[in-house]
């Protein structure tokens, strides 16, 4: 089979298309033909050398990926019958192997997709959508809210937009050029505003009359984050749940009079709900059409280029490496 192996921290230039053998199932494992396989910014950190979460680097060489989707193809010992030939989508948690045509998981971590959900969508849910679910069960929206999502493009903002919208409250989205802007007004925000005009919050302001924001969903850090957390009035909520602009981990909180300040963190994520039944509610909710991630797909010979583009913010929501 083909796989995507790293053999030494760096740029994306690093990352190999190569074949090697085929990962043979352990016992309680399932074998999956990979369909879809997630990248992450956190990929991309790892990648470069960054530890991240992670108690220590990954040991090289690896196959990264951490999120996969596909049909059951072997099966290890213990492994029920019933999973071969289904399709499936599994969260590999720290374990990497997903940047490859085969891949294996444990089953207690697989779940079969629902019928109407293809793999690119299901690999979405599996990761990003919990995390969305994750970050509303700890500050949920309604419709007295006024929502601002700065990152409103990328694969968690998509899904808050929609989420918020669902329960009501208004929704003002930020994102980096017209193209992005524009796919954030579709997807269905009030307002979606170029987070490099400078000249943003002075509109938000105007549209709303002098109603503050009550409710900022914050990926990003940096400024547009810290122009967004200055439209909320006393009693507004600020959660942080990533600092993609200032760097992985660079926890640089910005504290304002009268607004609560959560930062979300892994252990924060399991408590609102435990990651298996964010997983399935996140499958739930795409298969009945409530949340749609939105999907920017490469050929997994293209992992280096997909990397590049996401670092570079020249994605729209989750991608996705197809074999």
């Amino acid at each position: 089979m083909h796989a995507v192996r790293l053999y030494a921290f760096g740029a994306a230039e690093n990352l190999t298309y190569e074949q090697v053998e085929d990962p043979v199932p352990g016992p309680g494992q399932v074998r999956i033909a990979v369909a879809a396989a997630g990248v992450h910014l956190l990929d991309a950190a790892l990648r470069a050398g960054h530890r991240g979460p992670l108690p220590e680097p990954p040991a090289l060489p690896t196959v990264p990926g951490r999120e996969i989707a596909g049909v059951v193809d072997a099966l290890g010992d213990g492994a029920d019958e019933l999973w071969l030939g289904r399709r499936v989508v599994a969260h590999l948690g720290f374990a990497p192997g997903g940047y490859a045509e085969r891949a294996v998981a444990s089953v207690d971590r697989v779940h079969e997709i629902p019928a109407n959900l293809d793999f690119a969508a299901a690999v979405a849910m599996i990761g990003t959508g919990r995390t969305a679910l994750g970050i509303v069960r700890c500050a949920e929206p309604g419709p007295d809210d006024v929502v601002v999502v700065p990152a409103a493009a990328g694969g968690i903002g998509t899904l808050l937009v929609q989420y918020a919208r669902n329960a009501g409250a208004t929704v003002i989205g930020l994102a980096g050029g017209p193209a992005k802007t524009a796919r954030v007004r579709a997807n269905g925000a009030d307002l979606a505003f170029d987070y490099t005009d400078g000249s943003w919050p002075a509109k938000v302001r105007a549209h709303l009359g002098g109603r503050p924001a009550t409710l900022v969903y914050d990926g990003v850090g940096g400024e547009a984050a810290r122009q967004a957390v200055d439209l909320l009035g006393r009693g507004g909520r600020h959660l942080v749940f990533g600092w993609s602009a200032e760097g992985i981990g660079e926890g640089r909180g910005y504290a304002v009079e009268g607004v609560s300040e959560s930062v979300l963190g892994p252990e924060m994520l399991r408590r609102a709900g435990g990651l298996r039944a964010l997983e399935l509610r996140a499958l739930a909710e795409a298969a009945h059409g409530r949340l749609r991630p939105a999907v920017t797909r490469f050929p997994l010979a293209e992992a280096a280029a997909a990397h590049r583009a996401l670092e570079n913010r020249g994605t729209i929501g989750k991608v996705v490496l197809e074999p």
